[in-house]
C-alpha cells in the first residue's frame, strides 16, 4: 500500500529561507524553513493527505490504529512503533553542539526523570523518550559543512602550534589564556576535563579564566597566521560561531572537533555519543525516531553539563564519513551499525531499479518525478519534493523516472536492477 504523506517544515531560527522550498518546488513561506519531518514522531507526525484511505489524518495516528497494516507483524509485536524518522533538514547557520545517548543510556535517563516529575515539557527535561537517537546525513547541496567527533590529539596540538604562532605575531602578546588551554588539555582525561571545564567556567558571564581563553583564541582565530595555515576552515568556523554566540564556550570546543565539508553524496554516521553540529548546507537525514538531545553549547536551549559529559564519548576519531555500498546500477545503499535504519538513493539508469524491504518505508523524491511499484502490483507516481509512506507488505519496490529517489527502510534489504 502506498499512502501520500507531507508536512510542513519546522521554522527554527537557523533553517535556510529557500533551501526546502526549492527542493520541494514550492513557494518559500517567507520564514526559515529547518526540517521536513516525514516520519510518526509525535514532535510533528507526518500528514496523511488522503485521510480517508486509511482513516487518519496523520501516520501517528494510523499506526497506532492498524500497527500491523502500517508496520507489518514483526514492528507490530514490538512496541508498535516506527523506527526512524526521515528529514529533508536546510541550515543557513550553525546548530547547537549536541550529543545522543546509547539505548541503555536512554532508558536509564528517561526513567529517572519520570520518577522526579520533571514535566515532558520542562525547559530542563533531558530525556523526552527513553530510545536512542544515532543519526545519519547526506549531502544534497553541493557541500555541507558539519562539526563531528573528538578530532585525534595530534591535530590539536598542530591548532595550538597556529595560534602560539598567531600570539608570538601579534602587537601585545598575551600566551597566558594559550598556557591555560594547553594545560587543560594535557591531562590523562584530557579532552574530558577541557570541555567540562570550558562549559561549566565559561557560561558565567566574563568574569571566569575559561571566559578569557574564549577571548583571546577567537581574536587570534581571525588573525592572518590563523587563516593561512591548513586549519583556515576550522578558524573561520570560530569566526562565524563567536558571530552568532559571541562567549560561547562551543567557539572553543569547535576546535577540538573534526572540522568536515561533504560534497554531495557524501554522508556522516553520527553514533551514540557522538558530539556534533551541522552548520549549513541541505541534506538528507535519516535517525532512529528520538527526541534525546544533550546540548553542549552554541544555544540559548538547557545546556546540562553533567549528563552530557556522561554522554560524550571523548575518543579521538577520524570524521566520521559513512561510505555508501553500491548495490546495483543507479542504487546506493547507506548502512550503519543499527536496526533501525537503512537509506537508499536510487538515480535514474536505463532500466528499473529495484529495491527489496523487509519492514515499511518513506520514499521522498528529488529532482524530477519517479514512478514506484510495489510488490503487490500496486503503482504510485511521485513529484518533485513529494513523498509516500509504503506498508511492508509491498516488498520489492520498482522504480522508474528521472528523479532521484530516497528510501528510508529498516533492516537490510537488497537491491538489483533489471
Amino acid at each position: 500500500m502506498f499512502t501520500a504523506i507531507g508536512n510542513t517544515p519546522r521554522d527554527y531560527a537557523w533553517g535556510s529561507t529557500t533551501a526546502i522550498a526549492e527542493f520541494r518546488g514550492s513557494e518559500a513561506s517567507g520564514g526559515p524553513e529547518a526540517e521536513l519531518w516525514l516520519g510518526a514522531h509525535a514532535g510533528s507526525p507526518a500528514q496523511v493527505l488522503d485521510a480517508a484511505s486509511v482513516g487518519h489524518a496523520d501516520l501517528a495516528a494510523w499506526i497506532e490504529a492498524a500497527p500491523e497494516q502500517a508496520l507489518g507483524a514483526r514492528l507490530a509485536s514490538d512496541g508498535a512503533r516506527l523506527p526512524f524518522l526521515l528529514k529533508v533538514l536546510a541550515a543557513a547557520a550553525p546548530l547547537s553542539l549536541q550529543a545522543h545517548p546509547t539505548p541503555a543510556q536512554a532508558r536509564a535517563g528517561f526513567a529517572r526523570e519520570e520518577a522526579d516529575g520533571v514535566p515532558l515539557t520542562a525547559y530542563d527535561r533531558n530525556y523526552k523518550d527513553e530510545f536512542h537517537k544515532p543519526e545519519l546525513i547526506v549531502a544534497v547541496s553541493d557541500t555541507f559543512d558539519a562539526l563531528s567527533g573528538f578530532r585525534p590529539l595530534s591535530e590539536v596540538r598542530g591548532v595550538l602550534e597556529v595560534l602560539r604562532a598567531a600570539d608570538a605575531a601579534a602587537p601585545e602578546p598575551d600566551p597566558g589564556a594559550l598556557d591555560l588551554l594547553e594545560s587543560r588539555l594535557s591531562g590523562e582525561h584530557a579532552l574530558r576535563d577541557t570541555v567540562e571545564w570550558l562549559l561549566r567556567d565559561g557560561r558565567g558571564g566574563d568574569t571566569g579564566e575559561a571566559s578569557w581563553v574564549i577571548g583571546r583564541v577567537t581574536a587570534l582565530a581571525a588573525s592572518e597566521t590563523a587563516l593561512a595555515s591548513p586549519y583556515a576552515p576550522s578558524f573561520e568556523t570560530v569566526g562565524a560561531l563567536a558571530e552568532a554566540y559571541p562567549g560561547d564556550p562551543g567557539v572553543v570546543i569547535s576546535l577540538l572537533l573534526n572540522r568536515v565539508r561533504l560534497v554531495r553524496g557524501e554522508a556522516l554516521y553520527l553514533a551514540a555519543g557522538n558530539i556534533h553540529a551541522y552548520l549549513d548546507g541541505l541534506g538528507i537525514e535519516l535517525m532512529a525516531a528520538s527526541d534525546n538531545v544533550l546540548r553542549g553549547g552554541l544555544t540559548p536551549k538547557h545546556i546540562d553539563v553533567t549528563e552530557l559529559v556522561d554522554v560524550l564519548d571523548f575518543t579521538p576519531i577520524a570524521a566520521p564519513y559513512l561510505t555508501p555500498l553500491e548495490v546495483s546500477p543507479g542504487v546506493v545503499a547507506f548502512r550503519p551499525d543499527v536496526p533501525d535504519f537503512e537509506l537508499y538513493r536510487v538515480e535514474p539508469v536505463t532500466d528499473v531499479a529495484r529495491v527489496a524491504i523487509d519492514g515499511p518505508a518513506i520514499v521522498v523524491v528529488e529532482g524530477d518525478g519517479v514512478t514506484v511499484r510495489g510488490g503487490t502490483g500496486a503503482s504510485v507516481s511521485i513529484g518533485r519534493g513529494e513523498s509516500v509512506y509504503v506498508t511492508p507488505d509491498e516488498g520489492e519496490l520498482s522504480i522508474a523516472g528521472p528523479g532521484i529517489a530516497w528510501i528510508a527502510t529498516t533492516g537490510a534489504g537488497t537491491t538489483s536492477a533489471g
